[in-house]
């Protein structure tokens, strides 16, 4: 399986707005899945190279793992946005619309990726594929099961630069999925 392969999944087109497609080893045993890209991963077009991106960075150091040799998507496609009155945009949290929209997407890219363990990073990805009633904060660090194959429910990591406090817990969550992968 090639990227390019991978890649042709992402046939979508929303006007206004940029796609932002998976990134990584094609045929990797690992695939990470975030919430939706940021001002920053939509301007690389690459997910997490971000605030975000710079903690997973340092936790993949725990992991002995290099980026290149893992598969990262997110589970919303494109950048969801508010303005505010001062007429900003910032990032919000995609809406369950939008998680619907894309949940084909990403399914098509778990079986085309057909890693062995999925690692949900935040609540909008473990939602999207386990059902609405669970929440990281009940499965991080535990193993479920998704079609046969391995899922392991992290924080995100930009909720560590918003709750440092949870730095600990994520540290030991990594290292129990160390000791998973071997």
């Amino acid at each position: 399986m090639t990227i390019q392969a991978v890649n042709k999944l992402y046939d979508i087109d929303f006007p206004h707005r940029t796609i932002v497609k998976g990134d990584g080893l094609a045929a990797s045993k690992i695939m990470l899945i975030g919430e939706a890209p940021g001002r920053e991963e939509v301007e690389q077009g690459k997910p997490f190279v971000g605030k975000a991106g710079k903690n997973l960075a340092e936790f993949m150091q725990v992991l002995g793992i290099e980026r290149k040799n893992i598969f990262i998507t997110n589970t919303v496609k494109f950048r969801p946005v508010k303005i505010s009155d001062c007429n900003t945009v910032s990032n919000r949290p995609p809406t369950d619309d939008e998680i619907r929209l894309f949940l084909p997407y990403l399914l098509k890219e778990i079986d085309v990726i057909s890693p062995k363990i999925i690692v949900t990073l935040g609540n909008t990805p473990l939602k999207a594929l386990l059902g609405g009633g669970v929440t990281v904060g009940k499965l991080h660090g535990t193993i479920n099961n998704f079609g046969g194959r391995t899922l392991y429910a992290l924080y995100h990591p930009a909720a560590i630069i918003y709750n440092p406090p949870l730095k600990d817990v994520y540290i030991n969550d990594l290292k129990k999925l160390k000791n998973i992968l071997g």
